[in-house]
C-alpha cells in the first residue's frame, strides 16, 4: 500500500506531543515484526486510543490499520483521512465483509489493529474479549500480538470530562509477546489473550507516575473508585437500553 498522509500525520502528531510535553512510558515494542502481517490486539479505555497504539509500531517501522466504525468512514471531514491511512471499516450490518478484510490485509503482511472489547472499559480493567482476533490470526496464519495503552482515558473517556490538551501527561505503550493461534478452540485461546492483555494492564499500573489508589481513572482492583466489571456492564446494558429506544423513537 502507498502511504502519502499516513506517516506525514504520524510526524505531526510526535511534534504536537512534544510540544504538550507529553511523556510515553513503552515496553516490549520489539515484539511488533519489522515484516509480515500480524493482529494487534489492544485495550480500549479511551476514544483516543488509536491515535497513540500505532505508536507502539513505530521502532519496527510498521504503520498499523485499525478496524473502526464504519461511521467514521461515513463523516465527510474524518472520512477520507481514514481511507487514505487504509484503515477497515467495520460495518455492524456486514460484519463478515470487514472480517475477510481484516484477513486479507494481516495475509497480504499488514499490521491489523482491533479491540477485541468491542467498546471502552468503563472499569478501565480487560473486558470479556470477542474471539474475532483469535480467529482472524489463526486464519490468517498470523501471530496475534496482545497490548496494553494506559492514560489515554485522562484525554477522553466515556463519563468523564475530556482533556484533550494533555498537558504534561503520560501515556503507556506496552506490548506482549506474540501468541502462537490455531484457531481449534477460540474461545480457550480468547482467554488466554485475555490473561497476557491483563498482566499487561497490571505492569502498565505499577509502572505509571500517578498512584491509582483513590482514582476515578483505575480500576477497583487496583484501589481506584472506577465500576467494577460488574457495576460496569449493568453501566453498559443501561446504555444500549437507552440508544435502542432513541431509536425506536425516530
Amino acid at each position: 500500500m502507498r502511504d502519502y498522509t499516513y506517516p506525514a500525520t504520524i510526524l505531526t502528531a510526535k511534534t504536537l506531543f512534544k510540544v504538550l510535553g507529553m511523556k510515553f512510558q513503552t515496553s516490549g515494542t520489539e515484539h511488533i515484526p519489522r515484516e509480515g502481517g500480524a493482529i494487534l490486539a489492544a485495550n480500549h479505555v479511551g476514544y483516543v486510543d488509536f491515535i497513540f497504539d500505532g505508536l507502539a509500531a513505530q521502532p519496527s517501522g510498521r504503520l498499523v490499520r485499525f478496524m473502526a466504525k464504519k461511521d467514521a468512514f461515513d463523516h465527510k471531514i474524518s472520512g477520507p483521512v481514514m481511507r487514505s491511512f487504509h484503515h477497515i471499516s467495520v460495518d455492524r450490518d456486514n460484519g463478515q465483509q470487514s472480517y475477510d478484510d481484516a484477513v486479507q490485509y494481516a495475509r497480504d503482511g499488514e499490521i491489523v489493529g482491533i479491540f477485541p472489547e468491542a467498546t471502552i472499559s468503563r472499569s478501565f480493567e480487560i473486558k470479556q474479549l470477542k474471539t474475532g482476533a483469535v480467529r482472524m490470526a489463526a486464519e490468517a496464519g498470523v501471530p496475534l500480538i496482545p497490548m496494553v495503552t494506559w492514560g489515554t482515558q485522562l484525554l477522553k473517556t466515556k463519563d468523564h470530562p475530556s482533556d484533550m490538551k494533555g498537558r504534561g501527561r503520560t501515556i503507556g505503550l506496552h506490548v506482549g509477546a506474540p501468541l502462537a493461534v490455531t484457531g481449534e478452540d477460540p474461545v480457550a485461546e480468547t482467554a488466554l489473550l485475555r490473561e497476557a492483555m491483563t498482566a499487561l494492564l497490571d505492569k502498565a499500573i505499577a509502572e505509571y507516575p500517578l498512584r491509582p489508589e483513590g482514582q476515578w481513572w483505575a480500576p477497583a482492583r487496583h484501589g481506584g473508585t472506577a465500576p467494577t466489571l460488574e457495576e460496569a456492564a449493568r453501566l453498559d446494558e443501561e446504555e444500549y437500553a437507552a440508544r435502542a429506544a432513541r431509536k425506536q423513537r425516530q
